[in-house]
């Protein structure tokens, strides 16, 4: 049996929005190609994503998006089966599916899933449901065996929720009565019990400093970088996701975000996950840094009430910066601080900055202020953890460390 081509289902959310199917030819042709239920299941998936986009992050509409739209091409082209009659089972051989795709239909780069020309919206030829993730900062001209494929723990669960979270939709909509997602989930062969210990994807102490100095360099040598050393300050200082300094659609971070209360502490306001507003506190050490970047915008020292520029201004345009951006940004600054740290320190000092993401900041300093000695219920707050026990989780492991202090001094 030949494998069947895929087609892209879902543009980008703001598309989706206003989408009429009339400028989108040939996955109308597709969805009209086969069985009636076809059109009808992707207008679920439509009406899914909308609300998804509405009322969720745009990583989530984009991980539910590529979710949502591999389950349906699942259905239309492999089971050929509506969801209305799938049950556990059913949901474990698209786990199997998950687990092994077709090589036709992975793909080593993201692509747009569709291509406008002829005043049309058309397939990209390019796109494929599956990608196979390269290490970073392999070599490009490398051959990719693409049955090297697999599928990590923290995809295939989020492949799960995905698609639990699409039937609890139509559940509730009255389209459909039950969710074999949901019972599939706990017997999937492919998750793994871990009970392995946690190691923190963080900077080492030398390894920031590099950062740190490298940003502080630039900086003093050319005043565009003072936007790069303000930028590794906030997320490291502050603990931000790369989102939390970023403007979304529902959101953009302006200087009055930080403000100053009777006490002369400083807090910045940050929109974080779960659309959940909360303060957090800003050092002393942080305020000479904003002052910086302050003036090299031509602003006042220290942000004032109502003050609606952007915490981090696009290069060009108007408004702030998007997580791209600000990833590209960071991204830079750990090329250049690896550079410098192997060329002086040799490659295994060195070669964790060369896997680091713009996440590690937020570890970063977390687990330095957990060395330093504050306490944990601060620490969580600022974090934005919904307890401390997800603050000792991740960070602190305080089990862990006792079992692993005990464990050192026994003799062989």
């Amino acid at each position: 049996m030949s494998i069947p081509k895929p087609s892209a289902l879902y543009p980008t959310y703001d598309s989706l929005v206003n989408m009429v199917l009339n400028d989108y030819p040939s996955l109308k042709d597709f969805l009209e190609s086969e069985e009636s239920w076809w059109m009808n299941h992707w207008l679920w998936g439509q009406e899914f994503l909308k609300y998804v986009g509405r009322n969720k992050s745009t990583h989530t509409f984009t991980r539910f998006r590529n979710e949502t739209e591999r389950f349906l091409l699942w259905l239309f082209l492999f089971k050929q089966k509506p969801m209305d009659r799938l049950n556990k089972s059913d949901i474990l051989e698209y786990a199997d599916f998950c687990w092994q795709p077709p090589k036709s239909w992975i793909c080593t780069a993201n692509h747009e899933k569709f291509v406008f020309a002829n005043g049309y919206y058309d397939q990209n030829p390019k796109w494929l449901p599956f990608k196979l993730q390269l290490p970073k900062k392999s070599n490009p001209d490398q051959t990719i065996d693409k049955k090297k494929y697999k599928p990590s723990q923290q995809t295939l669960s989020a492949m799960f929720t995905a698609i639990i979270a699409f039937y609890r939709y139509l559940m509730n909509e009255e389209y459909l009565y039950g969710n074999p997602a949901q019972i599939a989930k706990s017997d999937c062969r492919y998750f793994i019990r871990d009970a392995q210990v946690k190691e923190i994807r963080r900077l080492t102490e030398s390894q920031w400093q590099y950062v740190f100095n490298i940003a502080s360099e630039l900086a003093d040598q050319d005043p565009i970088y003072e936007r790069s050393l303000f930028i590794i300050c906030a997320l490291k200082a502050l603990f931000l996701r790369i989102s939390e300094l970023s403007e979304r659609k529902d959101w953009i971070p302006v200087m009055s975000h930080f403000w100053q209360d009777s006490d002369q502490n400083w807090w910045l306001k940050i929109y974080g996950k779960g659309r959940k507003i909360r303060d957090i506190t800003v050092p002393n050490s942080f305020i000479p840094y904003l002052k910086r970047y302050r003036a090299y915008r031509g602003l006042t020292p220290l942000p004032s009430p109502g003050e609606n520029h952007p915490i981090v201004e696009k290069i060009r345009g108007q408004g702030g910066m998007t997580s791209r951006q600000l990833t590209r940004i960071v991204q830079e600054m750990f090329d250049v601080a690896y550079e410098q740290m192997r060329s002086h320190e040799g490659d295994d000092k060195a070669r964790q900055l060369k896997e680091a993401s713009s996440h590690w900041l937020r570890h970063t300093g977390a687990s330095m202020e957990v060395e330093r000695g504050r306490a944990l219920k601060d620490l969580s707050e600022d974090l934005g953890h919904a307890s401390m026990a997800t603050t000792d989780t991740i960070y602190v492991q305080t089990e862990n460390r006792v079992r692993a202090e005990s464990g050192k001094n026994r003799k062989v």
